[in-house]
């Protein structure tokens, strides 16, 4: 039963097969890079990271924090709104789980435009909903497709695949499955016998109802996967 698990390994799937139709030689800027964690799959690419580089894991405490946090390797320390970097000097960027993190986050399309040279790719994923994390750089819960399909044009760009990941049903799954460690956290006790049967009979149903689903997706889920040229 691994409903409600797909969350990472459908993103990363999807970033792969995005970044290996990118011809080889071509210049990559990772926007908000982090620990680069897609660097292994641009090793047919000239790969540039960036991040601000303000982050060290334990945040301001609240939320989900991962408690270490390496961007020792980054290339390019800076704003991601203002990358010191000429007009048209790179071939495609990738922004992978950073749109969350950004006070005003439509405004760093308008740098990626800048550093894109004409048709150059751009690959971006955000979470559709998500927990507070990485506080006090978490400035939206999520982002819709009618966030892209609004100001991805107004940017100067087209959009070629917009791919939902998951649905209503994997979403609630991921949160039951989280649910033993904020009951840990939040309330201080742990799931009793009848609890932990509940959730595993949810997860049961649940799993029944995902592979039968029709729509819900459009309610609810993990993120989506956007991949566009600049025009």
């Amino acid at each position: 039963m691994d409903v409600g698990t797909s969350n990472e390994s459908s993103r990363i799937a999807w970033v792969k097969r995005i970044l290996s139709e990118i011809p080889p030689g071509l210049r990559i800027l990772d926007a908000g890079a982090g620990e680069l964690k897609y660097k292994p799959w641009c090793a047919h690419l000239e790969y540039v990271s960036q991040d601000s580089c303000h982050y060290s894991g334990e945040g301001d405490g609240r939320g989900l924090q991962p408690r270490t946090w390496d961007t020792s390797r980054v290339d390019i320390v800076s704003d991601i709104t203002s990358i010191p970097e000429p007009d048209g000097s790179f071939d495609a960027v990738m922004c992978i789980e950073v749109l969350e993190h950004l006070p005003n986050a439509s405004l760093v399309l308008e740098e990626f435009n800048r550093l894109l040279r004409q048709r150059g790719h751009l690959i971006v994923t955000a979470p559709f909903c998500s927990l507070t994390h990485f506080a006090p750089y978490h400035f939206y819960s999520g982002f819709n497709t009618y966030f892209y399909e609004k100001h991805l044009p107004e940017y100067g760009f087209r959009i070629v695949e917009i791919e939902r990941n998951g649905n209503f049903f994997e979403y609630l799954a991921q949160e039951i499955r989280r649910l033993p460690a904020i009951m840990e956290k939040y309330a201080e006790c742990r799931p009793r016998i009848w609890e932990t049967v509940a959730m595993r009979t949810i997860l049961l149903m649940l799993q029944r109802l995902t592979t039968i689903d029709k729509r819900s997706g459009e309610i609810l889920c993990f993120g989506y996967h956007v991949y566009a040229r600049k025009e």
